[in-house]
């Protein structure tokens, strides 16, 4: 497994990109769309807003990454309800490097507010914030396996709308399946734009 939006001007704009449905959705993470778009296959202009988070940073290889990063949120899960802290949104991953073999990560889980007093966390677990700025916001509905053919996707709609993307981009994790050839799994994506 591959993500593109490291590479993007390396990447072949596949012609598949026309088969990945990008459906608009609300996300309790985006502020309102700049555009003010209610078109349910387009992607959409969101603008991140910092949240408070409990992270855990990591590294995968491509070919195992949905199943590490489930590993880092299940701990993070563990590790809130262990020192008393809700979560107030739905589990992310910052991606934060990206290479051919794989990438660095940041598992995070939104807090309703940062604490007064932050809980010793173990294991590297730790109070952070979440990624903010300006975005493009797609959908991946389906298993996790194919969500190449959406970054495929994403990268063929921003360089046809000319927009150049950080080596940074956010999932959103809807609805994740235990396995990554199980259908049914919802990630949002975001990607930060230069």
């Amino acid at each position: 497994m591959f993500r593109p939006i490291a590479a993007v001007s390396l990447l072949a704009h596949a012609a598949m990109a026309f088969a990945v449905m990008l459906f608009l959705a609300a996300s309790p993470l985006a502020a309102q769309t700049t555009d003010g778009s209610s078109d349910n296959y387009s992607p959409v202009m969101v603008e991140l807003k910092a949240r408070p988070t409990v992270a855990l940073g990591g590294a995968a290889e491509w070919d195992e990454g949905m199943r590490t990063i489930a590993d880092a949120i299940a701990k993070l899960r563990k590790q809130m309800t262990d020192a008393g802290l809700e979560p107030a949104g739905k589990p992310l991953a910052v991606f934060v490097e990206t290479d051919d073999k794989g990438f660095r990560y940041e598992a995070m889980i939104p807090l309703a507010a940062k604490p007064e007093a932050p809980p010793a966390l173990p294991d590297g677990t730790r109070i952070a914030t979440s990624p903010s700025g300006r975005t493009m916001k797609f959908e991946h509905r389906g298993s996790y396996d194919e969500i190449d053919t959406t970054y495929e996707a994403i990268t063929a709609y921003l360089d046809e709308k000319g927009l150049e993307a950080q080596n940074l981009f956010v999932e959103e994790y809807l609805n994740l399946q235990k396995s990554p050839d199980e259908d049914g799994a919802q990630v949002d994506i975001y990607v930060f734009l230069k």
